[in-house]
């Protein structure tokens, strides 16, 4: 059976188009608590959230399934898979974050582990979106980080974000992700938000050490088509208020 929501992607475009902005909440199945997991869907039903991203460094496929089946009784908001290896992957969302680590020069994330879960997605219901996943220094080692085995662009290098983002899209990725990794110190400047998009045409995703209403609304306004916020939200979920309303 077809997921309900299709087409993630063409909405995503028209949004772009017609400057629309989009509120993403990333749920990592293994920091959850099922207290706080109500308490965030919630809200995120109340403030009119737009995606949930899934996934996490060392999450396990059961725990992920039960998160999946969890949310959507409870309601429709599109999920999406945002995986940190070729084994978190499931049926039960509606689409998912093919991710190329093109800030970095480890194969197995350029290449390696795309191959490993082909044929599973050729198969599958999901919406498959080819994304550029790109790493910014956020200050602190952060979990993507320590698994990628890679470094993270220089946070005042906005002219090498600039070309890989370039290449990325001129090698047909959908989607630029700037990320300054779960836990980060610091978020992406807005110079380099600016930078990026001003470059490209497909949407862009920014997220990482995201803590308040006001980075929200500045990066917005340097050029980020999808802002997503998952640390702040698991210390404090009622922050998702002020957040939403920013965009």
């Amino acid at each position: 059976m077809l997921n309900q929501q299709n087409n993630l992607y063409a909405k995503l475009q028209e949004a772009k188009r017609l400057g629309e902005k989009k509120f993403a909440v990333l749920l990592d199945p293994d920091k959850l608590r099922l207290k706080k997991l109500e308490q965030t869907l919630d809200l995120a039903l109340e403030c009119g959230v737009d995606y949930f991203f899934i996934g996490g460094s060392l999450v396990v496929n059961n725990m992920l399934d039960a998160l999946l089946t969890n949310i959507r009784q409870r309601c429709d908001i599109p999920l999406i898979l945002f995986p940190g290896n070729s084994f978190q992957l499931s049926y039960r969302a509606d689409a998912l974050l093919f991710l190329s680590l093109i800030s970095g020069r480890n194969p197995e994330l350029l290449i390696g582990q795309h191959v490993i879960s082909a044929p599973f997605l050729k198969m599958s219901p999901l919406e498959i979106i080819s994304t550029g996943y790109m790493l910014i220094d956020g200050g602190v080692t952060t979990s993507v980080q320590y698994m990628s085995n890679t470094y993270p662009i220089p946070a005042a290098k906005d002219d090498i974000a600039v070309c890989t983002a370039l290449a990325g899209e001129m090698l047909g990725l959908k989607l630029m992700y700037l990320d300054a990794g779960s836990g980060a110190l610091n978020p992406v400047s807005e110079s380099m938000i600016e930078a990026v998009s001003s470059a490209i045409q497909v949407p862009l995703i920014v997220g990482g050490g995201i803590r308040t209403p006001e980075k929200v609304a500045a990066n917005l306004k340097a050029g980020a088509d999808v802002i997503v916020v998952g640390n702040a939200l698991e210390k404090d979920p009622v922050l998702l208020r002020e957040m939403v309303a920013a965009v």
